[in-house]
């Protein structure tokens, strides 16, 4: 269930029902509070548009940190307890609207495909609400198949992506204090 040594691992949020901003700073809470896990830094969160239909609201996006002792099933099946929380509803429909959507973007160098679990996430190289705060957050990071993320995300760009505004969680410094 855990292995023996922490696990750098980042955890795409995301989200464009409700409050989306409210529901991310929600989600940061609970991911700082889970089990043999510890909240490292979290990126600006981003606005852009919708991938897929384009009947819903804007999704407001960002990218966390984390180091755990968890196994990546484990901590997807975590992840996806915090989604039920934030009232998360598994229609079926592909990039529809949702209360809170988080994805396991990376889990060290590790390459997994399984039936519960592809790590890397396969929208890392092609998302620019991924790569930037992936960027962000460490501007030197290499996908397991030795792409950087910066050569990614500067042929990509940003997109339609807009930075906004944060309540909470700054961008380091989250031992369980906020400075």
């Amino acid at each position: 269930m855990s292995g023996s040594w922490p696990v750098r691992c980042y955890i795409g949020l995301g989200g464009n029902l409700g409050d989306p901003r409210a529901r991310l700073e929600e989600a940061l809470r609970q991911l700082a509070h889970l089990p043999l896990t510890r909240l490292e830094a979290v990126s600006p969160f981003y606005r852009n548009p919708p991938l897929g239909p384009a009947d819903q609201p804007d999704y407001v996006n960002a990218v966390a940190r984390l180091e755990t002792r968890l196994s990546a099933v484990r901590l997807l099946c975590l992840l996806q307890a915090v989604e039920e929380r934030a009232g998360r509803q598994r229609s079926g429909e592909r990039w529809g609207p949702r209360t809170l959507d988080l994805d396991l973007l990376l889990y060290e160098d590790r390459v997994m495909r399984g039936e519960l679990l592809t790590i890397p996430h396969p929208g890392v190289a092609v998302r620019a609400f991924v790569l930037r705060p992936l960027y962000d957050l460490d501007p030197a990071l290499v996908l397991p198949d030795g792409r950087a993320v910066a050569a990614l995300l500067g042929e990509l760009g940003d997109g339609e992506l807009v930075e906004v505004r944060r309540d909470q969680y700054p961008r380091r410094g989250l031992r369980g204090d906020e400075s």
